[in-house]
């Protein structure tokens, strides 16, 4: 790991040994501008022991940890006894069930958190967005940090304008705990940004076993979850119309895929004064 500089960023990541955030803790020690300072990992048995011995890339000198909080305070204060200018960024890749909780500590004590974790409300972004507004400090919900995704999702709100029938399906490793994913209900609302309905009835439907037509949304656009193993993360948005159907796909073949957009954001987040939801805001 190369010595931190004074233009180097502090990062701290949140679950450190996940699938993601695993990867995150490589991206950072091998790129230049940015220093691990926290590994966190609330359900540990590994405590105490090298976050970069665990993940076979020799030690880094941080030692792993459950003490969210305590992690998150010897952060905000070793950011204030250097001076430094803009305090550390908390990359979470963790739960849905404590990832809101997880945001708001990051923000009560100064740190800027760029929020992987999927499973947030509406009602909770918006909670978030007011309180990071309220202290000033720069946080980012990015459901998804691939640029490829977010060109499809582009081109799915260009397209809505053309099609009155939409269905969204979205693919995952079976260890995924929420569904719809985070991506797919951010594609589906920048959409329903276009502010008219989908999918209109054409006929009278039963379902011979429930659930099997998806899940449908205010706006009439269904969505589907699959959850399989060899699975990593998909998603496909098809339109219909008389005579054609229009496929939008995106796959991920390898997590490393995301890490670009990562470091993007933890780069632009500390200059932000509030909340951003969706790498488009971003990049």
């Amino acid at each position: 790991m190369t010595k931190p500089n004074s233009n180097s960023i502090p990062v701290l990541v949140a679950g450190a040994l996940g699938r993601m955030g695993s990867e995150v803790v490589k991206a950072v020690i091998s790129s230049s501008g940015f220093h691990l300072v926290g590994a966190i990992e609330t359900s540990l048995e590994e405590e105490g022991k090298d976050i970069g011995e665990e993940l076979g890339i020799g030690s880094l000198g941080i030692a792993l940890t459950k003490d969210f909080e305590g992690c998150l305070c010897a952060a905000s204060q070793a950011a204030r006894q250097a001076d430094s200018p803009d305090n550390p960024v908390l990359v979470d890749f963790t739960h849905p069930s404590v990832v809101y909780e997880h945001t708001r500590g990051a923000i009560a004590y100064g740190l800027h958190p760029v929020i992987g974790t999927t499973g947030l409300s509406l009602e909770q972004i918006n909670d978030l967005s007011l309180f990071a507004s309220k202290a000033e400090i720069g946080a980012a919900v990015i459901p998804n940090f691939s640029v490829g995704m977010v060109l499809l999702q582009q081109a799915a709100a260009a397209a809505a304008s053309f099609y009155d029938f939409v269905e969204l399906t979205e693919l995952h490793h079976n260890q995924k705990a929420d569904a719809p994913s985070g991506t797919c209900i951010k594609t589906a609302e920048l959409i329903e940004e276009l502010g008219k309905s989908f999918n209109s009835k054409q006929v009278e439907e039963h379902e011979t076993l429930e659930g099997c037509r998806g899940g449908q949304r205010q706006s009439g656009i269904r969505m589907h979850s699959l959850r399989l193993p060899g699975l990593v993360a998909h998603q496909e948005v098809m339109f219909g119309a008389s005579g054609e159907t229009y496929t939008l796909r995106h796959d991920t073949i390898q997590r490393t895929a995301y890490m670009p957009g990562v470091l993007l954001t933890i780069r632009k987040v500390r200059a932000l004064k509030g909340l951003v939801y969706g790498l488009e805001r971003i990049i």
